[in-house]
């Protein structure tokens, strides 16, 4: 097996001038005749780092971004020069909206057991005043301001959850909070926007018995009015052992609109989680203009989950590894 290697936080930034499909295509329904093009890949090697962002904001987030170059790759790794003139600001952001690195960060390490392969590292003991007046815990990586929305698109990312997230499984009530992943249609949250539309995926746990843990899949419209949603719990999360997702995102309505997503455990064959077709825009947008907004990778929960895990003496902790992005790439039938 090749080293784990194509995950860096590139997810975001080459979204977004790099995805454009036909616009007249999308409009018909019809499929791009185009070959799949690699827009963006990364296994955080070489010069990868997150430093410092001096951005902010009105409720006092906390950034950092993702530099430098994958050069254990050939092509299309370079964080700065390829995600330049997707989005507004440029760059790959990772945001924290709040805390310190006493309660959470994000690092490019040495993979725990295989120091020779890099990966980007999610570690999170504790919640904090956030946004919206709440006490809760994230961080995420940001691909906002996107100049033109997506309209079709394809990734892959390899993830490891640690051992730890095992206590979870003793929850003592349902878990419906634990977001890995965030698509918007358009950000909601934008004053002058109308049609926010979402799609959350997540991990679960369907009832307060001890159970397995299983994803979760949701959409909202603007004032989280759900248009549909997802609980596979016959998919089990896989724990300490690293797996790829795949996902793929088409804007449509309920009848041309899909999002897919499939999983991959190592050594093991691929199981479809989702494949929505339905809106993936804001059911009342008269003329939906693409995806703007997008988290790729997201460690997201509530108070309550993360004090319950800090409280059995554990963290929650995502390595993330080997991110590619596409557009003309479709899921495998």
């Amino acid at each position: 097996m090749k080293k784990y290697r194509n995950l860096k936080i590139s997810i975001g930034l080459i979204f977004a001038g790099c995805f454009l499909f036909s616009v007249a295509s999308f409009a018909q329904g019809n499929p791009s005749s185009e070959k799949p093009e690699l827009i963006f890949q990364t296994g955080f090697e070489g010069s990868s780092r997150v430093v410092p962002d001096l951005s902010t904001n009105d409720y006092g987030a906390h950034f950092e971004y993702i530099t430098g170059v994958d050069n254990t790759l050939s092509r299309k790794n370079d964080w700065d020069k390829d995600w330049r003139g997707c989005t507004k600001s440029g760059t790959f952001q990772l945001q924290y909206t709040g805390g310190d690195s006493t309660k959470r960060y994000a690092k490019i390490i040495a993979e725990p057991g295989n120091p020779k392969n890099k990966v980007l590292q999610f570690w999170m003991n504790d919640s904090w005043h956030a946004s919206e007046g709440q006490q809760k815990a994230r961080i995420q990586a940001n691909i906002y301001g996107v100049k033109d929305g997506f309209k079709e698109f394809y990734q892959s990312v390899r993830v490891f959850l640690s051992n730890d997230f095992n206590v979870l499984k003793n929850y003592p009530q349902k878990i419906t909070w634990l977001t890995i992943s965030e698509f918007w249609n358009n950000e909601w949250w934008v004053a002058t926007e109308k049609h926010g539309f979402r799609i959350s995926l997540g991990i679960g746990k369907p009832t307060g018995d001890k159970s397995d843990l299983n994803f979760i899949l949701d959409s909202q419209d603007t004032g989280f009015k759900t248009v549909w949603s997802g609980d596979n719990t016959k998919l089990k999360v896989p724990i300490g052992k690293w797996f790829t997702m795949e996902y793929y995102f088409k804007e449509g309505n309920k009848e041309t609109g899909q999002f897919y997503m499939a999983v991959t455990p190592d050594g093991e064959p691929r199981q479809v989680a989702y494949d929505i077709h339905n809106f993936t825009h804001n059911t009342n947008d008269p003329s939906p203009d693409g995806l703007t907004g997008y988290n790729p990778i997201k460690l997201y929960t509530s108070k309550e989950v993360v004090a319950y895990v800090k409280s059995q003496g554990k963290t929650l902790q995502i390595y993330w590894d080997d991110f590619k992005l596409w557009k003309n790439k479709r899921p495998k039938q």
